[in-house]
């Protein structure tokens, strides 16, 4: 299994990151004979700007890019690619141990400036075995200014063997500075057969319970994986989709305001129960904490941190929650727009009966409308609008 395998439906990113990653290793192996061999010019670069939907990738591809650059296959010395998925490389790579793939992820709101310069820091080192240092970040969007500024140096003036791997959702949500110094890698939102086949094939899926979650999910790998498997996902799907016909009303409104609310607060405390049990556990152990008793005396400083960061990023997971449930909302509604243009294909698929209802009671005019008012909210969302307030003036403009 080659790293890209989960990679879905971009086979042009492949073939250029494919491409990259065999100019590197070319330069690597020439710098271990004591040659010159430049990567200027080369299909290689030493920053990259990985954009695309959610879903799309972004990260996956990066963190197979990161595995290949430290693959060790002896197939290349029989013309092999880089990136078998075999090797000590390929395999520590993905699976997060590598000692030179640095993945950085927040689970907060934003990446500050100590954060990034602890990065930049790293990224000034050699690489302690491998062929060269990666340094994954999934979050680039997420920077504050401070921070891009902070890492803006280090990506105009990178170490020899060091690489940048920077994701986020389009090239406007990272500074221009800095994406005016990455090689650019747009990847698309994956065709929904493909992401079916991938959850038939990887995960053992039924084919059409497989083929409902990429359909609904509109082509999104990681959610249609989680449709498929989690009963409660799909119920709180159903509650998102149950909005539209609930809003004639004043009081429909608010009370459909609530309860959307209230279903991504519900999303994100389970995910956050599932989370925070196993840090808590593991640093009790790390602390010598045995089962049931007290901390030990100076250790309670390092829980009380763990606890604020917890907190901190059960913000965001409702917030992304919440944002989750706005683009089935927005799906809803481009349904329903399809419909009223005469269109007999229901692009998600699930909710063929109420789509026909609400597109039989509007305009496309009015769709349109609506579709602006999700929108907005998301945007009210983004400026740390309170989450109800946002919503109920959604539902409102629903109305």
């Amino acid at each position: 299994m080659a790293v890209w395998d989960d990679l879905v439906g971009q086979s042009a990113v492949v073939a250029q990151l494919s491409a990259a990653a065999r100019d590197a290793d070319a330069y690597v192996t020439a710098a271990e004979r004591g040659e010159q061999l430049a990567v200027a010019g080369s299909a290689m670069t030493h920053a990259w700007l990985f954009t695309g939907p959610p879903g799309s990738g972004r990260s996956t591809a990066a963190r197979a890019f990161a595995a290949a650059l430290q693959c060790r296959s002896p197939d290349r010395a029989l013309g092999g690619q880089p990136g078998c998925g075999f090797c000590e490389g390929c395999h520590t790579a993905l699976v997060g141990t590598h000692a030179d793939v640095e993945v950085v992820r927040t689970e907060l709101l934003t990446i500050g400036v100590k954060e990034t310069r602890e990065l930049v820091r790293r990224a000034q080192l050699s690489p302690a075995g491998g062929r060269w240092q990666a340094i994954v970040m999934e979050d680039a969007d997420r920077l504050t200014e401070g921070a891009g500024n902070v890492l803006l140096k280090a990506v105009e003036e990178p170490a020899p063997r060091t690489v940048w791997l920077l994701c986020a959702p389009s090239t406007e949500d990272v500074l221009p500075t800095i994406r005016s110094r990455c090689r650019q890698l747009a990847l698309r939102t994956p065709p929904v057969p493909a992401v079916a086949d991938v959850l038939v094939r990887r995960d053992g899926i039924e084919p059409d319970v497989a083929l409902a979650a990429a359909r609904a999910t509109q082509g999104h790998i990681g959610r249609a994986k989680r449709l498929a498997t989690d009963e409660r996902a799909r119920a709180r799907r159903a509650t998102v989709l149950r909005l539209p016909e609930r809003v004639a009303d004043v009081g429909g409104c608010l009370r459909a305001a609530q309860e959307l609310v209230d279903a991504a607060a519900e999303d994100a405390r389970q995910l956050a129960e599932e989370l925070d049990a196993k840090e808590t556990e593991e640093l009790r152990a790390a602390l010598g904490a045995a089962e049931g008793k007290r901390l030990p005396r100076g250790t309670a400083g390092a829980m009380k941190e763990l606890e604020d960061r917890q907190k901190r990023r059960a913000t965001r997971t409702q917030r992304d929650a919440l944002d989750l449930a706005l683009t089935d909302l927005t799906g809803f509604y481009r349904d329903v727009l399809a419909r009223q243009f005469g269109s007999e294909i229901a692009l998600a698929g699930d909710a063929a009966s109420a789509v026909e209802r609400v597109a039989v009671a509007s305009s496309p005019e009015r769709t349109l409308l609506r579709m602006e008012a999700v929108l907005d909210c998301r945007a009210a969302l983004d400026r740390n609008v309170a989450p109800l307030l946002a919503v109920e003036a959604m539902t409102m403009a629903l109305r």
